[in-house]
């Protein structure tokens, strides 16, 4: 108050760092409660978010560091318990509470990140017991994934000694609790998967808080158990503990002793087992061989005289020859029948029956042809004397011969048959039935018309 005592012009940097001064003073530790709105989480890993109520809101940030302390994922809606100091961002004139420290509102921190985790890694199938691998009923060596100082390596061994002694346990010792301890567990498992012939693993630790035993409800132990080809039983705490490497695991025993229970059978179990065993297979070695007997005894009481079934088999076999002479006789006859087909076959389509055959073919088709020839060589004759008969009967050698001659101008050989042709002086050659004449022509008279139709 004694700022404002007299009139004093503050710019508005100097305001804020006032107010961020008293604020800081006045309000370094507080608890608020609020529910979560406008969350963000951008990439530098700070968290902002608004407290708020019915009547009022708080901005609020929780820098990386704390952040990445924080074991549960904050929601919008979600109600929370915020411890941290009250704080000015003077570039915006915000005031802001930097949180420290957040819990859920009616439930654990660690309780939320354990449901949380549990709703996540079960959607992925980490826990489906489709996945989960059979605990070997004998194992010849287990492997041990605990604290090698703790009371769970003791209960364990001292189990095991008194179950089935001078098993082979191999031991990987790790922090069970604290900072780094899920590194280790996980580690060992890959550890014991990558180098060590184990056939069974114990993982776990004895009895605690839920703080203490955190280790086994982080990430990375329920891959490191989820991803193990090598089976695991978890054996974390007292019974009514339940964490997520349970969950994870292909077992789960109650405790570390209960473990070493799960993970072998009593050598005195085994023993009385194999006994019962023994005396189930020699009574049943018994019943086999007695039946076995009998089955011989009535085998034997079957058996012949070897002599007369040497006989009847010769007999048999005497019939059998007889049935096989007369088999192959009937089938050799019929071979050579038709092998003697085939012959005559084979003769008939021969390369030398074919010329044969073709050469018949073709004197027939010589003959064929010097016959058809000669009957047309003989209709030609015929044809040929009609035709000369009648070429003789129209020739002018004919008529000539009938007393007729023939008269052809010399001059340029024309054919006589009208005076209108001659002219006083013209030369004819009279052709005649026997030889020729050269006539002058002395006189032309014109033809008559009657005697030229005539």
């Amino acid at each position: 108050m004694e700022l404002f005592a007299e009139k004093r012009i503050l710019t508005v940097s100097q305001l804020s760092a006032l107010v961020k001064d008293v604020l800081e003073e006045n309000f370094e530790q507080v608890w608020v409660e609020g529910e979560v709105s406008n969350l963000a989480t951008p990439q530098s890993g700070h968290i902002y978010l608004t407290l708020k109520d019915a009547g009022a809101q708080l901005k609020c940030v929780l820098f990386r560091a704390a952040a990445r302390s924080l074991r549960f994922k904050i929601r919008d809606g979600m109600r929370l318990i915020v411890r941290g100091r009250i704080s000015v961002f003077a570039q915006r004139g915000d005031y802001q509470l930097i949180a420290e420290y957040l819990e859920p509102q009616g439930i654990g921190a660690l309780q939320l990140a354990f449901l949380q985790l549990k709703e996540r890694l079960a959607r992925e199938g980490l826990f489906a017991e489709a996945n989960k691998k059979p605990i070997p009923r004998l194992p010849r060596r287990i492997g041990v994934v605990t604290s090698p100082t703790g009371a769970a390596i003791h209960d364990i061994l001292t189990m095991l000694d008194r179950r089935f002694a001078n098993i082979e346990v191999l031991l990987i010792p790790v922090k069970v609790q604290g900072e780094g301890a899920a590194v280790e567990i996980a580690s060992a498992i890959r550890d014991f998967n990558l180098y060590r012939d184990v056939d069974v693993l114990i993982v776990g630790r004895g009895g605690g808080s839920l703080e203490d035993l955190w280790a086994f409800n982080e990430e990375i132990v329920a891959r490191a158990i989820a991803s193990s080809r090598i089976p695991v039983i978890s054996a974390v705490g007292h019974e009514i503990d339940f964490t997520i490497a349970d969950l994870a695991a292909d077992l789960r025993a109650p405790t570390p002793s209960a473990a070493a229970e799960l993970v072998i059978t009593s050598k005195a179990e085994l023993t009385t087992l194999v006994q019962t065993l023994e005396h189930r297979l020699g009574r049943a070695a018994a019943g086999l061989i007695a039946g076995l007997k009998s089955r011989v005894g009535m085998a034997q009481a079957s058996l012949r005289d070897p002599a007369m079934l040497i006989g009847q088999l010769g007999q048999r076999v005497d019939f059998m020859q007889e049935r096989m002479s007369s088999l192959l006789g009937r089938m050799l006859a019929r071979h050579t029948d038709r092998l003697s087909a085939l012959i005559e076959m084979l003769r008939l389509r021969s390369p030398g029956r074919a010329v044969e055959h073709g050469r018949e073919q073709l004197q027939n088709l010589v003959a064929r042809r010097d016959q058809a020839v000669q009957r047309r060589m003989d209709h030609l004759r015929e044809t040929m004397a009609r035709r000369t008969g009648a070429l003789d009967a129209l020739s002018p050698l004919a008529t000539l011969a009938r007393g007729y001659s023939l008269a052809q101008r010399e001059k340029d050989g024309l054919i006589v048959r009208s005076s209108d042709q001659l002219a006083v002086g013209d030369r004819l050659r009279l052709r005649l039935h026997r030889g020729s004449a050269g006539c002058l022509v002395e006189t032309v008279e014109p033809a008559v018309a009657d005697q030229g139709s005539a």
